[in-house]
């Protein structure tokens, strides 16, 4: 599953937010009549939720296998009574790394499924950072939450589709649950039918610990006009910021569009710490506000995007599960890009002479945040070049 294993024609449809999404997801649920496998990091029992369980029980009920994988962690919310209703309905329903207790911090509870993929009798797929929770879940939200999937259609059908049922197997065998593996001879429809040019990349901890990492070094190093990157937990190792900086210096337009909103406090600060060696470097970067960005895309030189669930920080790129879609196409690309400059429009940049003024307090305060993170990823034995 490396990025240069593309396969063509692909029609790839880009999905803003929740409000295209979760109408897209359900349709496609109401629409299967063999198989469902639905992953999801967080599945929060609120309107959302409820809207997306009632359609697998739905579909359940009329003799579809169902299959709802979950993070222990990510929806360590949702009740037993919840799960215990769509098991009685025929939906099954696994538990990645289950917590029985409080979130400890261990390398083995850090190591989460934070992928977001559902695939639909094998012949539509979505892809992307969107959990199954309301856009507006947080009580200060006036806007949704910034963010994107995308409906995947054609012959990357495939790798998707062997993806997910690779994930469920091995989870299923961990729960004893063989008999759940007994799959349906389910045939993916796999020709073409668009002509877009697409790669499907997972992080995982066997054989693709650095795939989505190596295809972003890889594309940055190559960029030659444009580079605009939207995530929302943003802090990369040496090699990474190195490459950013790399491009800026041979004249590359780099464009960072981060989260502005602190929704996870450390993390937030430690980001800071590093806004200034960028825009000493010529990166610009703006922060959006206007509600919570979740997304994690990128647009490099108007051709080459990529759409998924991993962040740009130790977390994603060395102990979570991700899945990332690769897209080759200027079509696809100018349409993120437009959303993205549109996003820009509505966000504040960061300004170098008002960021070297900050106070003594704040500019300490997020060194301290950045080396509590960096040791803290070193007492686990991961180390981020």
């Amino acid at each position: 599953m490396s990025g240069n294993d593309f396969a063509e024609g692909n029609q790839i449809t880009l999905l803003h937010s929740g409000k295209e999404y979760f109408p897209a997801l359900e349709l496609a649920i109401d629409s299967a009549s063999q198989e469902i496998h639905l992953e999801t990091y967080i599945f929060q029992y609120d309107a959302t939720g409820t809207r997306i369980a009632a359609a697998l029980k739905r579909a359940a009920q009329r003799g579809v296998a169902v299959h709802l994988l979950i993070d222990g962690f990510g929806s360590f919310g949702l009740s037993k009574a919840v799960i215990q209703e769509m098991l009685a309905a025929g939906v099954r329903v696994l538990i990645y790394r289950q917590e029985v207790f409080s979130f400890q911090l261990k390398r083995y509870h850090l190591r989460r499924m934070h992928r977001k993929l559902a695939v639909m009798d094998a012949s539509v797929a979505f892809v992307g950072g969107i959990n199954i929770i309301d856009d507006c879940y947080e009580p200060d939200a006036r806007f949704p939450r910034f963010d994107y999937a995308v409906k995947v259609e054609g012959p990357l059908l495939k790798k998707i589709h062997a993806a997910t049922r690779r994930l469920w197997m091995l989870v299923a065998w961990v729960y004893f649950k063989k008999r759940w593996t007994d799959f349906l001879p389910v045939t993916v429809n796999s020709q073409p039918v668009g002509h877009q040019r697409a790669s499907f990349v997972i992080r995982d901890n066997i054989r693709n610990r650095r795939s989505i990492e190596r295809n972003y070094l890889k594309s940055i190093a190559a960029a030659r006009r444009e580079i605009i990157l939207a995530n929302a937990y943003f802090l990369p190792g040496k090699r990474f910021r190195q490459a950013l900086i790399l491009a800026a210096q041979r004249g590359v337009s780099v464009i960072l569009l981060l989260q502005g909103k602190s929704e996870y406090r450390l993390q937030h600060y430690a980001m800071h710490a590093l806004y200034g060696h960028f825009l000493e470097a010529g990166i610009h970067i703006h922060e959006y506000r206007r509600g919570y960005l979740h997304a994690k895309v990128a647009v490099i030189d108007s051709i080459w995007s990529t759409v998924g669930s991993s962040n740009i920080d130790p977390f994603s790129l060395l102990l979570a599960r991700e899945a990332n879609v690769i897209v080759n196409d200027q079509g696809f690309a100018a349409e993120l890009r437009s959303s993205l400059q549109q996003a820009l429009q509505e966000s504040q940049p960061v300004l170098l002479h008002s960021w070297k003024n900050r106070s003594r307090f704040k500019r300490s305060l997020n060194w301290i945040c950045y080396y509590l993170l960096r040791m803290l990823q070193g007492l686990l034995g991961y180390r981020q070049e």
